[in-house]
């Protein structure tokens, strides 16, 4: 293309179009039109051929805002013309000058240079970039919003948002109002009865969720009554009334008449009511609970004044379901209320009835032979139960007698617990007649019957092999040949977990001793108030020692397998004690072999004197520090020791009470912390065990 005339090197006059055959420049506005559209695409293909060292510095980076292909390059700085408002603002004449002149150093180098032709009108005729959907001119001073910022502010829908205003999903969306029902409760499932209350007060869903009915289908108030107020229960149990199966009320004395009556009565699927302790809940909301409630299977009224013979026919007419009913302590209640029970529910097996009056009479305990369902028959306390009503209770009316054995020729009882303490009419004949007719007895309770002997028992320990529970406590007719040539000898002895003889000041070591050593998995044994010796605490410790397999870990804690009660006995002393706490911090190595632990342990309640030293010692066996448990029971046997020889007279007296001093001074270092040195101005209390 050859050069337009003018300034030498300059490739057209601002606003014409150079010809290629030396003709006249055709101006801007001549042009065709075909031409008009071919600008655009022919400005995009221009590249730069920079050959010239001297176009190496004379650009800048790119606009941001270019509208062109970012992989072209393009040589001239601005299109602008050099006169014009637009022009002269941004310096683009000083820039197309100084481009046109290093444009014609080249072309006089011989350097083949690409003509780029100049408008006047550049800026108005391309097409403007279009920046988040709107126009925005070239020459606009303003910088565009970045693409993430302009992303952010559009809803889903894609429409532009004004400052501050929050997106339709923003709006739309609710956590709490939108979770299920089902999901809220679970979550409040969690909390505490007591913080279902409180979080109650936060808005009305969560008053609504927090007492929503499945949450308080098992509502047990024993726990948590003397923490809230009397309102909050009666809101809970309104809420709650068609879902409650288990009610629990025990001890809820703010229970009235006037605000619980509709509450109570509004509950129609009880299986467990417990309604002991509510002395002020008046009888007409007992009676319509037990009229509401046709599926209740357990049902406690212990000590309720406003039970009476009445309460228990409605029970018997409604309450067919029933197996666990306790009334004992119910003071307007005598066996006549009983009687109408036990033949109204077939389904009972469990009845408490102690301290009810009226046991003597043959026509209750005749019934109570006829249904033969009882389980548990617990008539503590009952003082009028005679020798009678307790044979006809286990072999009816006129039995028939076999003329071999001399025995009731009746169907032997389902009893597993019978409790009959307390009840001081009876005699060896009437407990006698259990021993035979009760084979699958477990828990027998006799205490306080203080006219039993030996003949009662021995029936009972002979054809009862089930026996885990026994509790004959101040009976001071017993011997110790019961013990030792029944008990001992006994088919229930190897299952023998609970034996108290506390009281039978007639018992001692030659009956006991051998029930120690063949009980093998006793658990709880209560001796307090006999005439048992050291001997029985060594025979405990070396049966617990003897049925316990030991460990050679020493980290792991052993636990107390058997819990002794030996206050009171005169017999028993610090020598006895001091086996227990040996056999309990024994650690055992044999040569080469790695030492063992205990992994069972002899819990002991014994005289008050020494109390501290053996709680203290079961405290470091318990946390695994056996060194420390050993220490601690090697001094205190140094110092009863020592203070036993200094209480005693004759020659060496002085040299006695020093030792025992000096044993005194170690045992309350070691109660102290373990420090051990010389304390000066130190006073000796006369028992520094307490």
């Amino acid at each position: 293309m050859a050069e337009t005339p003018g300034t030498p090197g300059t490739p057209g006059t601002p606003g014409t179009l150079a010809s290629s055959h030396g003709s006249p420049a055709i101006p801007l506005a001549d042009a065709p039109s075909a031409m008009k559209k071919a600008r655009p695409r022919l400005l995009r293909g221009i590249q730069r051929i920079a050959s010239s060292p001297s176009l190496s510095h004379i650009g800048r980076p790119r606009s941001a805002s270019a509208p062109y292909n970012p992989k072209a390059s393009f040589s001239c700085v601005s299109l602008a013309a050099s006169s014009g408002p637009q022009s002269s603002a941004s310096g683009a004449s000083t820039s197309t000058s100084s481009t046109a002149s290093s444009l014609s150093a080249t072309s006089a180098l011989g350097t083949p240079l690409t003509e780029v032709p100049t408008y006047d009108d550049l800026d108005s005729s391309l097409a403007p970039r279009r920046v988040g959907g709107a126009r925005t001119p070239p020459s606009s001073t303003t910088a565009a919003l970045p693409a993430d910022l302009v992303s952010s502010r559009q809803d889903l829908s894609g429409t532009r948002l004004r400052p501050g205003a929050r997106t339709r999903a923003e709006r739309s969306i609710n956590f709490w109002a939108d979770m299920p029902s089902e999901l809220r409760v679970h979550i409040f499932s969690y909390l505490k009865p007591k913080e279902l209350v409180r979080i109650s007060t936060v808005n009305r869903s969560f008053y609504k969720t927090s007492f929503d009915g499945q949450l308080w289908a098992n509502l047990d108030a024993s726990a948590f009554y003397r923490e809230i107020p009397a309102q909050s229960l009666t809101k809970i149990i309104m809420a709650a009334a068609p879902f409650i199966k288990d009610l629990n009320l025990r001890g809820c004395m703010q229970i009235d008449h006037g605000r619980t009556r509709l509450p109570v009565t509004a509950c129609g699927n009880l299986v467990n009511a417990t309604l002991e302790g509510c002395r002020n809940l008046h009888r007409s909301a007992i009676h319509g609970l037990l009229s509401n409630n046709e599926n209740l299977r357990y049902l406690n009224l212990t000590g309720l004044s406003t039970v009476t013979n009445s309460t228990c026919g409605l029970i018997a007419d409604s309450c067919k379901q029933l197996e666990t009913l306790q009334v004992s302590w119910c003071k307007h209640i005598d066996s006549r209320g009983v009687k109408a029970v036990v033949t109204g529910c077939q389904r009972l097996k469990d009845l408490r009835a102690g301290g009810i009056e009226g046991f003597d009479d043959i026509g209750v305990a005749e019934a109570l032979f006829e249904t033969n369902g009882l389980e548990r028959l617990v008539l503590s306390g009952c003082s009028d139960l005679s020798d009678d009503a307790l044979r006809t209770m286990t072999h009816g009316v006129d039995p028939e007698i076999d003329i071999m054995t001399d025995l009731a020729v009746v169907p032997p009882r389902k009893w597993r617990h019978l409790d009959l303490s307390r009840c001081p009419e009876l005699t060896a004949r009437g407990v006698g007649a259990i021993g035979h007719c009760a084979p699958l007895l477990e828990g027998l309770q006799l205490s306080g019957c203080s006219a039993l002997t030996d003949d009662a028992l021995e029936p009972i320990f002979a054809k009862a092999p089930l026996l885990t529970h026994i509790e004959v406590d101040d009976l001071t007719h017993l011997t110790d040949s019961l013990f030792s040539d029944h008990l001992a000898k006994a088919p229930c002895v190897s299952r023998l977990e609970h034996l108290s003889v506390s009281y039978c000041t007639n018992v001692g070591d030659a009956g006991l001793l051998p029930v120690i050593k063949n009980a093998t998995r006793l658990k709880t044994v209560h001796l307090d108030n006999t005439r048992v010796t050291d001997l029985a605490l060594a025979a405990a410790a070396s049966m617990v020692s003897s049925r316990s397999q030991r460990t050679t870990d020493g980290t792991l804690p052993p636990r107390p397998s058997l819990h002794m009660v030996v206050y009171d006995c005169e017999n028993v002393t610090w020598t006895g004690i001091r086996e227990i706490l040996f056999r309990n911090a024994q650690i055992k190595s044999g040569g080469r072999e790695q030492p063992t632990y205990p992994t069972e342990v002899v819990s002991l309640k014994c005289f008050y004197g020494y109390q501290m030293t053996v709680d203290e010692h079961m405290k470091r066996v318990l946390r695994c520090d056996l060194a420390a448990a050993g220490r601690l029971e090697r001094k205190w046997g140094d110092y009863m020791q020592a203070n036993e020889e200094a209480g005693a007279g004759g020659t060496g007296m002085r040299r006695r009470r020093r030792r025992a001093r000096e044993a005194q001074i170690l045992h309350a270092d070691e109660e102290e912390g373990g420090f051990v040195g010389r304390r000066r101005a130190r006073s000796v209390p006369s028992c520094t065990v307490m």
